[in-house]
């Protein structure tokens, strides 16, 4: 695992979108100067333009610069790197905009250059030019960290998630193997093998991402394994309406752990059990998944089982929400003794 205190410090602007954010500053910055009612000067359009010729080209100048820069000046500290940073922008402004200047005094051109003396234009450009770069970094800094929090968040999450399902199977799975060897070894054999494909795919939960497929496979072998505890009081109806995107990419962990709960806080808890309906449909390029299941009145329930199915649940709709930004929804409701889990995710 790479040492974070390696990793480049500086915000990355070699993107396309954050390469636009500079442009679009130092076009605002025009605009802003462009429209201030100090009454020194009229401007006009050719002056407008030639103010946004400048400003593009600085902004693209001191982006360029410090995307190429960008390796060197994060073996800085953060502080004095960040002074070097600025002061070096202000600088490339201020050769820049000196050539401007020279430009317009030799060719003896009158514009928004031309009135404005060598030193003010320069200076001023280059003070602007640092000003608003330092608040870009700093924002685009802020907004990295708050990225790699988020990712790490979803990340221990989804260890936790990985955590909680190990304990939970493994003992009572394996006294239940054990009691089926002799009984019926053929019974048994599958219970281990599908024990096995649960736990390896348990152990990369929080390692990239996984497919309907995949997640709808773990999901059936858990059934599987708990259909042996349970016997005939759980059922499992599934519901596909074809076609699906089965190979769309989802986070890890994210319809197990809501089957888990309907055996769990559902038909384990009823005498006579009940049936799980997991309902897969796809329509205006959204893809909804449904997990119902009979449940008693959660307002009768013991308050750490509440905690634990809306702590799965929190995790599930936070890692979706990252993964597919707000487009991804996910609700849950107990209404007339039947819970009801939905997901509505978008199919990139």
């Amino acid at each position: 695992m790479n040492d974070p205190r390696q990793q480049p410090w500086l915000p990355e602007l070699c993107r396309l979108p954050r390469l636009g954010a500079m442009l679009g500053l130092a076009e605002l910055v025009v605009v802003v100067v462009a429209l201030a009612p100090d009454g020194s000067r009229h401007w006009g359009l050719s002056d407008f333009l030639s103010a946004s010729g400048l400003a593009l080209w600085l902004a693209l100048a001191v982006t360029v610069c410090l995307c190429a820069a960008r390796t060197p000046l994060s073996r800085l500290p953060e502080g004095p790197g960040t002074v070097v940073a600025v002061g070096m922008t202000a600088l490339i402004a201020a050769l820049c905009t000196g050539i401007v200047h020279a430009l317009y005094a030799v060719l003896d051109v009158q514009g928004f250059a031309g009135v404005v003396g060598f030193w003010r234009f320069t200076l001023g450009c280059a003070t602007v030019t640092a000003l608003i770069v330092a608040l870009a970094l700093r924002y685009f800094y802020v907004s990295d960290r708050w990225t790699a929090q988020t990712v790490a968040n979803a990340r221990a999450q989804a260890d936790a998630l990985q955590a909680r399902i190990r304990p939970h199977f493994l003992f009572n799975s394996m006294n239940l193997i054990a009691s089926l060897v002799r009984r019926d070894p053929v019974v048994a054999e599958r219970a281990v093998l599908d024990l096995s494909d649960l736990f390896r795919a348990a152990l990369g939960a929080g390692d990239g991402d996984a497919t309907l497929q995949a997640e709808c496979e773990l999901a059936e072998a858990y059934l599987s394994i708990e259909s042996l505890r349970l016997g005939e009081r759980l059922q499992v109806q599934w519901q596909r309406e074809e076609p699906l995107p089965w190979t769309l990419a989802m986070p890890r962990l994210v319809l197990q752990p809501l089957v888990e709960n309907a055996v769990l806080h559902g038909i384990s808890r009823l005498p006579d059990g009940g049936t799980i309906v997991i309902a897969l449909s796809c329509a205006g390029g959204q893809l909804h998944i449904r997990v119902q299941n009979p449940a008693p009145d959660p307002h009768a329930r013991a308050l750490p089982l509440m905690q634990g199915a809306g702590h799965a649940q929190r995790s599930i709709a936070h890692r979706l929400a990252w993964r597919f930004g707000p487009a991804a929804r996910m609700t849950g409701a107990w209404a007339d003794g039947y819970y009801a889990c939905d997901i509505f995710v978008p199919v990139q």
